[in-house]
């Protein structure tokens, strides 16, 4: 069986409309008329219309089939065309934020490069800086040793010179005060004097570098300096002028005195003796820090005092609040703070008290858990979409005795006040609750019907 094609010329084709059906019969022929004879009547062929009515309508079920499957194609079509597009445009925008992702996880790789390669390059130029800076420090102590040595060096030769300037000129008068032609072997002896002084700093200087006592050294020498000054004085003014006397024995002390100033600074240095300037600062810090920590110590007195002052604060707050909220439990904990040799009520035996007196902890008693298990089954009544209220299971206090209850079974409800009805003993309903009270008394007695 065939079907007509959908469209034709591009154009749908619209159903058919079936009409009325006229019958295809062959129209009689004219024959003269004569006296037939008697034959048997050939078959006429007739037309099925019933057939054919049932083969239309087989046809235009089969288009309309075809018509409704070729719609639900192109439905499908489109739809499947739309999801094509949604899934692409779906797509489309994926890819789009995945190059956006990518884009900004490159633009923060390359940032943090950038601050990863800015912190090396600080830190190259701070390390720089650092070397630079020990370089220039190093430069500068090598310089300042320098300088210290040559000063030193300096210091020693001059005073080196500066005393064997001062034996020369004392010596003369030292000889002259020992000559005697008898006994010529004399001159020696201040000979000996000033040459025993040096020997006897140069004693000290040892003693010095080996970290051995000095002390007796340099009193040693400062003894023959000073017999050679007296000699000197004594026998200048005998045989010379005072200007001569005088410089000879200032010469006879200067020499060795100038020479153990050169020892006693280097002894100082040695010894890590600071001066007095030094001294000065050394105990101007010594006493600003001695106020320092005595300014502190006050600070955490005080401090210490003021938490003292909060805590027992706090803690007559919360005994007075105790014995307001709960004074039951807290004459109880009175009690066995007293039993317990306790000055206070402490956490423990508030805690023993409360589970004497309202037999549970603290944070809990009976109202607590009624209040926790009505909050629970609130709760549970909201999570399963539930009322909470059961007011409609009891009788309804807009109804009055006289009102049948809306029950199925049949129980006889006797009024509340035996005896006879009167007007105006029930208290007048509201509309709406008249209007309630009409339909239950209709529903009850058609309830009683059935």
């Amino acid at each position: 069986m065939t079907t007509s094609p959908p469209q034709v010329n591009g154009h749908r084709r619209p159903l058919p409309v079936i009409t009325d059906w006229r019958t295809f019969t062959v129209p009689p022929t004219e024959e003269p008329v004569a006296t037939p004879e008697p034959q048997p009547e050939p078959a006429t062929t007739t037309v099925d219309l019933v057939a054919q009515a049932e083969a239309e309508a087989i046809r235009t079920k089969a288009y309309a089939d075809a018509e409704e499957r070729r719609i639900a194609a192109e439905a499908e079509a489109k739809a499947i065309e739309i999801k094509a597009e949604a899934e692409a445009e779906k797509m489309r925008l994926a890819n789009e934020r995945q190059a956006m992702r990518l884009e900004r996880d490159r633009a923060e790789h390359d940032a943090h490069l950038e601050d990863v390669q800015r912190k090396r390059d600080k830190a190259a130029r701070e390390e720089a800086a650092e070397k630079a800076a020990a370089a220039e420090a190093r430069k500068s102590e090598a310089n300042d040793a320098q300088k210290i040595g040559k000063a030193a060096n300096l210091w020693r030769n001059t005073a080196l010179g500066f005393a064997i300037m001062c034996a020369i000129v004392a010596l003369p008068v030292q000889m002259s005060a020992f000559y005697n032609p008898a006994a010529k072997w004399l001159l020696a002896a201040p000979i000996m004097l000033e040459a025993g002084a040096w020997v006897i700093l140069a004693g000290a200087a040892a003693a010095v570098a080996a970290h051995r006592p000095h002390w007796h050294y340099r009193l040693i020498a400062w003894a023959l300096a000073s017999v050679a000054a007296g000699i000197n004085l004594v026998h200048g003014l005998g045989h010379f002028d005072a200007a001569t006397a005088i410089g000879t024995a200032f010469a006879s002390l200067a020499g060795p005195g100038v020479w153990d100033l050169h020892e006693h600074g280097r002894i100082r240095r040695r010894d890590g003796v600071l001066t007095r300037r030094e001294r000065r600062a050394a105990k101007k810090a010594a006493e600003r820090e001695a106020a320092e920590q005595a300014a502190t110590k006050l600070f955490e007195a005080e401090r210490q005092a003021h938490l003292e002052n909060v805590a027992r604060d706090a803690a007559d707050k919360l005994d007075a609040d105790r014995r307001q909220m709960f004074p039951r439990v807290h004459a109880h904990a009175l009690k066995l703070a007293a039993d317990l040799g306790e000055t206070a009520i402490t956490s423990a035996i508030w805690k023993q008290a409360k589970l004497d007196v309202d037999g549970a902890g603290p944070g809990e008693s009976d109202e607590i858990l009624r209040m926790r298990n009505r909050a629970a089954e609130k709760v549970a009544a909201a999570r399963l979409n539930k009322p909470v209220s059961t007011l409609g299971d009891k009788t309804s206090s807009q109804r009055a005795s006289q009102i049948p209850a809306a029950k199925k079974t049949r129980v006889y409800n006797p009024p509340a006040r035996p005896g006879r009805r009167r007007p105006g003993d029930t208290p007048k309903y509201v509309e709406a609750a008249r209007k309630q009270a009409s339909i239950a008394a209709k529903n009850a007695s058609t309830e009683e019907q059935k």
